[in-house]
């Protein structure tokens, strides 16, 4: 029998509203309608100020990317301002970046364990988030919105004790995320709820500009950090990506990356250490404004995140526009559901990691 069922907007599993009507045939999916759109709050219009004041608003956009949505923003003044980060300051963005992937991945990943029925695994991959967080708090005084970002370099500099800190932090996470990546991808409950099931075939990925870990465990090997931003090239940085397609791949795609970030924020740290220190932050003259527009890519814990800037001369911007990873992403819905079952859907979200607060801005 032929039945419409709403899931959302409210919905335990889903940390933000968003609405889906799903067209189902018993209990498979034949197709569904996505409403989205609860969390707008006009933010586009509010960034139509001055450009330092919105380096802190932006960040506001999101609190689990939050030093992404301020790196692509800065990063695309500086573009118009031809300005030229010092060396410390780059390094330190990057450090901070993939710290800032961490938790974003340790987040979605125990809300995975939730999403499934493993409410110990969601308690550990969750207690484990707690190491960088803590430490997101120590190097910049705040475990969400960092302000460690600003027009011609960061706020904050990374001292001997902080670096340490970071050194035994990914040291302790590293070991942890060994021990549940072995439930995550060996446990045969797990495997038999997740393989096979909501798959995004490689074409569908590409035709629908899907981006980040959802695009590259569908075999699509791309990742924005491979165009040599930052100081992403000296790290030897390779895109991790699967080919299955389904619930599973997308999260053996984040695991491994976890395990990828690790080692370039171990590396970073170590050219922090052997160059000394340098100058973080260019000198801006107040009479010094940004004149011109530019867009920037920056590959966010979700993936590809655009800001485009358009400036006139005079404090107050003219324009901010930003498309989300998310945005990108959470039509994919409508190729991986249907032909699952109902009782896969929530299981199916999660493994988009979807950020409604990013996507409606």
């Amino acid at each position: 029998m032929k039945t419409v069922i709403p899931f959302g907007p409210q919905h335990p599993v889903l940390p933000e509203p968003f609405h889906v009507k799903l067209h189902m045939e018993g209990e498979t999916i034949e197709g569904l309608d996505l409403q989205v759109g609860y969390c707008h709050r006009g933010l586009e219009r509010i960034f139509q100020t001055d450009y330092k004041k919105v380096t802190f608003l932006i960040e506001r956009i999101c609190g689990i990317c939050s030093f992404l949505h301020t790196l692509g923003y800065v990063r695309a003044v500086e573009e118009i301002m031809e300005l030229t980060v010092p060396r410390r300051a780059l390094i330190i963005r990057t450090i901070m970046a993939e710290l800032e992937r961490i938790h974003s991945h340790l987040l979605i990943i125990g809300l995975y364990g939730d999403a499934l029925g493993y409410e110990n695994y969601f308690m550990q991959s969750w207690r484990d988030r707690e190491l960088v967080m803590e430490l997101l708090e120590y190097i910049s005084g705040n475990r969400v919105n960092y302000a460690m970002n600003q027009v011609g370099g960061v706020r904050r500099d990374l001292d001997e004790d902080r670096v340490k800190a970071a050194h035994k932090a990914i040291d302790e996470l590293e070991k942890r995320t060994g021990d549940i990546s072995k439930v995550l991808l060996n446990d045969v409950s797990i495997k038999l709820r997740t393989q096979g099931i909501a798959k995004l075939s490689k074409e569908d990925a590409i035709a629908l500009g899907t981006v980040g870990p959802v695009a590259r465990a569908s075999g699509v090997a791309y990742d924005v950090r491979n165009t040599g931003y930052l100081i992403y090239p000296e790290l030897n940085f390779k895109p991790i990506w699967e080919t299955a397609g389904d619930n599973y791949a997308r999260m053996q795609v984040r695991i491994r990356e976890l395990f990828e970030s690790y080692r370039m924020v171990r590396e970073a740290l170590k050219l922090l250490e052997t160059e000394g220190s340098g100058e973080i932050m260019l000198a801006i003259k107040p009479n010094q404004r940004p004149n011109g527009q530019a867009f920037v890519r920056t590959e966010a814990p979700r993936g590809e995140c655009f800001h485009y800037v358009k400036a006139n001369g005079t404090p107050d911007l003219e324009r901010v526009r930003v498309r989300t990873p998310t945005y990108a992403n959470i039509y994919a819905l409508t190729k991986m559901l249907p032909g699952a079952d109902l009782a896969d859907l929530p299981v199916a979200v999660v493994t988009i990691d979807p950020c409604l607060s990013c996507t409606d801005r």
